[in-house]
């Protein structure tokens, strides 16, 4: 007999993406525009103040416990008894079921990352990498891929209304699973993280799952990506020298530049399984 997971108890503690502001146009007139609202929130661990992050607050439960997956100060959302979200006091409490062991020595190292100004990666990482294996199976074919941005061009978001802030996605295949933003991509990803840890137990792997960020593909971005078990990522933009170099040595495939038929494939290309003609259809299609 299957034994119910014990997942933490969330609150639903979201909060308005967006604030309209009056501003002065190029004609010297007055409209009405939207714009992110940012917001803190302090991080408590057991009554321990963790970390103070800046977020939409789309939803805060999630990217709380995402952050504590991806900094690998939890290992399993059973570790966590509840997640309670107050934007009256802008903090986050998190009550764990046995508390983090040692976690004033684990979170004294902190290398602040570029993920928007607001990222950081507790020390250690680096020496994990060698533990991290992804599935050797997996791969995107260039359908898959055009699909896929295609998902993401139809999506509705904050960013069309109101610009500033940045937007991540899961995909199976071309099926988008879960889709957020927020003002930094690493928010963004570790929201992402703690969604995968509320589903079913043969829904949370990551070795069919694709993860698409608008944000540069950074030394971050790849980590976390690789932590949560997912081998192939996608970017509308570029890449960094040390996020290129960490994809090569796990066999992560990074694309990027994609955006609607173009793409370039910096890392593991033998998982992406190349259909070119699709391309040329749609050069041809555009020349006549």
């Amino acid at each position: 007999m299957t034994v119910p997971r014990a997942l933490p108890r969330l609150t639903q503690a979201s909060a308005p993406l967006t604030r309209e502001v009056s501003v002065v146009n190029e004609h010297g007139s007055i409209e009405t525009v939207s714009i992110p609202a940012e917001r803190p929130l302090t991080i408590y661990v057991d009554r321990r103040e963790v970390v103070t992050l800046m977020t939409l607050g789309a939803m805060p439960e999630l990217l709380v416990l995402g952050y504590l997956r991806n900094q690998r100060l939890i290992r399993d959302a059973e570790d966590v008894l509840s997640i309670m979200v107050d934007w009256e006091v802008n903090a986050a409490a998190v009550e764990t079921r046995d508390g983090i062991t040692d976690i004033e020595a684990r979170t004294s190292q902190r290398v602040v990352t570029t993920g928007c100004g607001q990222g950081s990666v507790f020390g250690g990482l680096m020496e994990e990498l060698d533990q991290i294996q992804l599935a050797a199976q997996a791969h995107v074919t260039q359908a898959e891929l055009y699909g896929l941005l295609s998902a993401i061009r139809l999506q509705e978001t904050t960013y069309k209304s109101a610009g500033s802030v940045h937007g991540c996605a899961l995909f199976r295949g071309a099926e988008m699973l879960m889709f957020v933003e927020d003002v930094g991509r690493h928010n963004a990803i570790d929201t992402l993280a703690g969604w995968m840890w509320m589903q079913p137990q043969d829904e949370q792997r990551g070795d069919d799952k694709i993860f698409y960020t608008t944000g540069r593909l950074t030394s971050e971005m790849i980590m976390k990506s690789a932590q949560m078990g997912v081998p192939i990522v996608v970017s509308r933009s570029g890449m960094t020298q040390m996020g290129y170099e960490i994809a090569g040595q796990l066999g992560l495939c990074a694309i990027g530049r994609a955006v609607n038929r173009h793409f370039v494939c910096y890392t593991a290309p033998e998982r992406l399984i190349l259909q070119p003609e699709l391309a040329a259809s749609r050069v041809a299609a555009q020349s006549g």
